[in-house]
C-alpha cells in the first residue's frame, strides 16, 4: 500500500498477497472525488479474480446529503441532485465477500446471514476496477441484480438508474452500456458460469485477520494506476 507519507510500498502492477489490508472504493457519479471507501483485506489476487473481504465493523465512508441525511431518506427525484459530503460510519451486519474480474463491468457480492448461512449473491454494475498501489478504485453504476442460493435472480435500483439518466449523471450511451453488462451477468447467473458455480458460499475469513483500519488519507489521489 502507499504509505502516509506518500511513498509507494508496493507497485500497482503487483498481486497483493492474502492477509493484505488494501482500500476498495468509489468514485461519486459525474464528479471526480471519492465518495465510498472500504477497507478490505485480500483473499485472492490473480490475473483472473480479485476477492477481498469486508469484515463486521470495518469503519468506512459514505455519502451523505451536505445536511448529515442520508441519502437514501431523499425522495428520488432530488436524491442526485442535492449537494453531498462524506461521512465516516461502520459496515453494520454481517460481512460481504466481493469477487472482481478484471475487465468485467460488475462485481459480484456474497452476504451471509448470523451463523454463516448463506443468503445471496449480488451483481453490482460498476465500472471496471482500476488498480493502484493501495486498492481498487471505481464508479457505481446504479443497477443491481440479486441472486438468490437456488439460482434465480431478479433486479435492483431500476428507480434509482432511471432518476440518475435524468439527472445527467450519465448519458444515453453509458446508459445502454450498463443495461448490456446487466444483460450479460444475467446470462453468466442463467448459465450458472463463475463465480456462482465455484464454492465461494462456503469459504471462511482466516481468524487471524485483523479488521483493517480507514487511513486519514482514505481520499488521496494514486500517484500510479493500472487496469
Amino acid at each position: 500500500m502507499t504509505d502516509h507519507d506518500g511513498t509507494t510500498a508496493q507497485a500497482d502492477a503487483r498481486r497483493w498477497a492474502p492477509g493484505t489490508p488494501i482500500l476498495w472504493r468509489y468514485r461519486a457519479n459525474g464528479g471526480d472525488g471519492i465518495h465510498i471507501c472500504r477497507p478490505v483485506t485480500v483473499v485472492r489476487d490473480t490475473e483472473d479474480l480479485l476477492a477481498v473481504w469486508l469484515a463486521p465493523g470495518t469503519e468506512c465512508v459514505k455519502p451523505v446529503l451536505a445536511d448529515g441525511t442520508s441519502v437514501h431518506a431523499e425522495p428520488l427525484a432530488t436524491r442526485y441532485t442535492k449537494p453531498r459530503t462524506t461521512r465516516r460510519d461502520h459496515w453494520f451486519g454481517t460481512g460481504v465477500l466481493k469477487l472482481a474480474r478484471p475487465g468485467e463491468p460488475w462485481s459480484v457480492w456474497l452476504f451471509w446471514e448470523p451463523g454463516w448461512r448463506f443468503k445471496n449473491w449480488y451483481v453490482n454494475l460498476e465500472e471496471p476496477r482500476v488498480r493502484w498501489a493501495g486498492g481498487v478504485d471505481s464508479e457505481d453504476h446504479f443497477l443491481d441484480i440479486s441472486v438468490r442460493p437456488d439460482g434465480t435472480w431478479r433486479w435492483h435500483d431500476e428507480d434509482e438508474f432511471a432518476q440518475a439518466r435524468r439527472a445527467g449523471l450519465m448519458d444515453a450511451a453509458q446508459a445502454d452500456a450498463v443495461r448490456r453488462a446487466g444483460s450479460a451477468a444475467v446470462a453468466a447467473v442463467e448459465a450458472w458460469a463463475s463465480p456462482f458455480a465455484d464454492g465461494w458460499e462456503d469459504w471462511r475469513p482466516d481468524p487471524a485477520w485483523r479488521v483493517p483500519a480507514l487511513p486519514g488519507d482514505w481520499d488521496r489521489t494514486p500517484a500510479h494506476v493500472s487496469s
